[in-house]
């Protein structure tokens, strides 16, 4: 893995420079200049209102009880594009670019679904340190007992009820 690092440290800035060189004898020094400087705004732009879009997906699905894993692999996605983007290079601009856009997004999801899936152990472990099994195995002697060390916490909180509620029982 560290390998790969330093391959990318090497390769990306090379890459930038030749694509520099390239582009700019074909359509010049400021120009060139000028179109690495506007998709660092149009960059920021769209980092902006797609972060914002991000995150109001987020604080909904939190309001639904659910855990907003796609919003935060997007918002993921989308700091990085913003890097990317904001740092000069054509190469760069590119894969930030396409970052931004959902169906690449969708995608790479996918694909780090797949990875997690193939590669991770799950343990899950119950309050008393011990292992957790959802269903426990039923037990073939009749003197065992099974431990369920499921835990649910709650609190609660009297209300008192409006006199003028429809639901309130009336007294005569």
């Amino acid at each position: 893995m560290g390998f790969i690092i330093l391959l990318l440290f090497i390769a990306v800035p090379v890459t930038e420079i030749a694509v520099f060189i390239q582009v700019g004898d074909i359509i010049g020094l400021w120009s060139t200049i000028a179109i690495v400087i506007l998709t660092a705004i149009i960059g920021t732009a769209l980092l902006r209102q797609q972060g914002i879009s991000t995150l109001m997906r987020a604080q909904a699905t939190l309001n639904e009880g659910k855990m907003p894993t796609t919003e935060l692999f997007d918002g993921a996605c989308l700091l990085v594009a913003g890097a990317l983007l904001l740092t000069p290079g054509f190469v760069t601009d590119t894969v930030g670019f396409l970052l931004f856009t959902p169906p690449f997004r969708a995608i790479l999801r996918h694909k780090a679904k797949d990875i997690v899936k193939n590669s991770a152990h799950v343990h899950m472990m119950g309050p008393d340190g011990q292992p957790f099994r959802p269903h426990p195995p039923h037990s073939s002697s009749p003197h065992e007992q099974s431990h369920d060390s499921t835990v649910i916490d709650g609190d609660f909180e009297e209300i008192q009820p409006n006199p003028d509620s429809p639901w309130s029982e009336k007294k005569d």
